[in-house]
């Protein structure tokens, strides 16, 4: 826009989640792109320790990493545009940048000196482009709006749709002024024409759509808008482009990495000094420490660590520096720890971010489940890495896709937040999940499942048999979905507010669990309701239910029939009626669901962990 003024508002978590860099705001008036770390200000961003996180980001991003940071808050809400409050936020720029007259259609960039922009300091919602000389606009300034139209490769890269290279077939030396309009009744491609009047030559936006359009697009030219218009914008790519929708959901999918905050030391304090060691450890005097404490009751934050005393803190420093624990875990898989945590038969501490009892496991299925734990608290830390277009990334596949990166180089910092809630835990009985897992039905259901996975990732000329998550996997991760289905008719919240946490691993130590809770972005996030429903006759009715219901699907016998290996799909018998949950709740993108491994269906009668309860 070549000046900074404000044009919309969105929740930090959403930074992450929906609108990171590279992904686009859909504004009122207008879309913008939220720009790369590059041109964030650090300064307005809020450190989190969680040492965990950061080992398993620098994995991820490289070693460069040193820091994870909240994205920027707004804490006072300003209608006054000299007041610096108002220029809390993070960097965005108009994108697409081709925008049209809604009156005579012409189309144009946004910075092509046609259109200009109406700012509104005191609602900055209202802000928009318009067309001052539009002939049909008699005399009054007409709205400019963006072209829904872009174009986007699985390599990560979107760019305006090359409506220039469209309109002429190809490169053209003709700089016609270029119109956009409908001719017929609805708003079909086939009714949506680009017209040249340079030299009169128009085209039917049903040729950039499929064999069609293979043939009428140029390759890709590897741009992110995000970083910018200059040459490090651009990359080798010239992959195919597919067209796309403005607001389309797949233009923007994140790629996270996220733990959750286990205790990890012998008390609360020490555990508190750990977590935010980040900034504890830059205290080299208790003069210093004294300086940190001022500035954070200024700004009334870290009040658990600061109700301790100075003093207190201070020998917990210490002790800290001389245990030398300071530097992140190693372990490869991050959830080992947290597993390792939640099936102790220690009795569990109540930490700040931490507080767990053990529950009572149902009497109708302790021979399947081993243990309950009810979270009563818990935090969890998440990070974004990059981001994919096309095709959501899969932490199996994680070759399918390579995620871009969130600035120019290497990040030397990436946006994080922190999510508050509480949670139940089932670890299920290994030796019942080891028997199950060798008979003769369920190796069966877990070849055609291997087949079909092959298939679809030769399909991307990917190796076939890498990364299967394997028939446990499968199990508990349906488990999973169909517990969160119920639950959240019980508990009070609802469904998409429910996420779950998976543990399979099979072999040397393994796993079986899963850990379904609520999250939201304040300290209030957790209501108690989710816990209460772990009392041991709420919980086995609740599984009863939900193993009940997942016997019959509504879309059936289409459903349990659903044949994998004939379209690839990563699933089995499941579907939006029975087994998918809301995109906010599933760890994988509701890949990995079949309901034949958890109760008898129409097609699979004898691969159910759970058959004696199938109605």
């Amino acid at each position: 826009m070549g000046n900074e003024c404000r044009v919309g508002n969105v929740r930090p978590s959403q930074l992450l989640w929906t609108y990171g860099p590279g992904a686009m705001i859909d504004l009122p008036n207008f879309s913008v792109m939220t720009m790369g770390l590059d041109l964030w200000k650090q300064d307005q961003c809020r450190p989190i320790g969680e040492p965990r996180l950061l080992e398993q980001v620098r994995k991820m991003c490289g070693p460069q990493v040193e820091r994870l940071l909240q994205p920027p808050v707004c804490e006072t809400e300003s209608d006054n545009p000299n007041d610096p409050h108002s220029y809390i936020g993070v960097p965005v720029q108009p994108f697409p940048r081709w925008f049209r007259c809604v009156k005579c259609g012409m189309m144009a960039e946004y910075d092509s000196g046609l259109f200009d922009i109406k700012e509104n300091f005191y609602r900055p919602e209202r802000t928009r482009f318009v067309h001052a000389n539009c002939p049909k606009g008699h005399g009054k300034p007409v709205d400019a709006v963006p072209v829904r139209f872009l174009v986007a490769c699985q390599h990560g890269h979107v760019d305006d749709f090359p409506w220039r290279w469209f309109v002429h077939d190809g490169p053209s030396d003709c700089r016609g002024t270029l119109y956009f309009y409908e001719k017929g009744a609805s708003l079909q491609t086939e009714n949506l024409w680009v017209e040249c009047k340079g030299c009169n030559r128009r085209k039917s936006l049903a040729m950039a759509f499929g064999q069609m359009g293979q043939a009428t697009l140029p390759a890709c030219r590897g741009h992110h808008p995000h970083i910018g218009h200059d040459a490090d914008a651009f990359s080798e790519c010239r992959e195919k482009l597919r067209p796309i929708l403005l607001g389309a959901t797949n233009s923007w999918f994140p790629v996270t990495a996220s733990v959750l905050a286990i205790p990890t030391r012998d008390s609360e304090l020490s555990q508190l000094v750990a977590d935010n060691w980040q900034a504890l450890g830059a205290a080299r005097t208790e003069e210093m420490l004294s300086a940190f404490f001022a500035m954070w009751t200024a700004t009334n934050e870290k009040t658990e660590l600061r109700a301790h005393g100075i003093h207190a803190v201070w020998e917990a420093i210490l002790k800290e520096r001389r245990s030398g624990e300071t530097g992140a875990p190693t372990e490869e898989d991050v959830k080992i720890p947290e597993w390792n945590e939640l099936t102790s038969e220690e009795p569990i501490g109540r930490f700040p971010d931490f507080v767990s009892r053990k529950g009572v496991v149902p009497a109708a299925f302790g021979n399947a489940i081993r243990r309950v734990v009810l979270l009563e608290r818990l935090r969890k830390v998440n990070a974004l890495v990059g981001f994919t277009r096309i095709e959501a990334r899969d932490e199996f596949a994680d070759d399918a896709v390579i995620p871009s990166g969130l600035c120019k180089g290497p990040p030397k910092w990436v946006p994080a937040c922190e999510v508050f809630g509480e949670g139940l835990f089932l670890q299920f009985d290994e030796d019942a999940i080891a028997k199950w897992e060798t008979s003769p039905a369920v190796r069966r259901q877990e070849n055609t499942l291997r087949k079909a996975y092959g298939t679809w990732r030769a399909n991307r000329r990917l190796e076939p048999t890498k990364g299967f998550p394997g028939v446990r996997f499968y199990l508990l991760h349906t488990i999973s979905h169909l517990f969160i289905r119920e639950l959240a008719l019980e508990c009070g919240y609802n469904a998409a507010s429910i996420q779950e946490r998976i543990y399979a691993k099979a072999g040397a130590n393994p796993m079986a669990g899963i850990l379904v809770y609520t999250a939201a972005s304040d300290s209030d996030g957790t209501l108690g309701g989710l816990v209460a429903l772990g009392d041991p006759g709420k919980l086995g009715t609740i599984l009863e239910k939900a193993l009940a219901r997942a016997g019959t699907c509504s879309s059936d016998p289409l459903c349990s029939e659903h044949k994998r290996t004939v379209d690839s799909s990563l699933h089995g018998a499941a579907c939006h009626a029975c087994a998918f949950a809301a995109e906010t709740s599933c760890e994988v993108g509701n890949r990995y669901l079949d309901r034949a491994l958890v109760v008898p269906t129409y097609a699979t009668k004898d691969a159910a962990f759970f058959g004696e309860r199938s109605p």
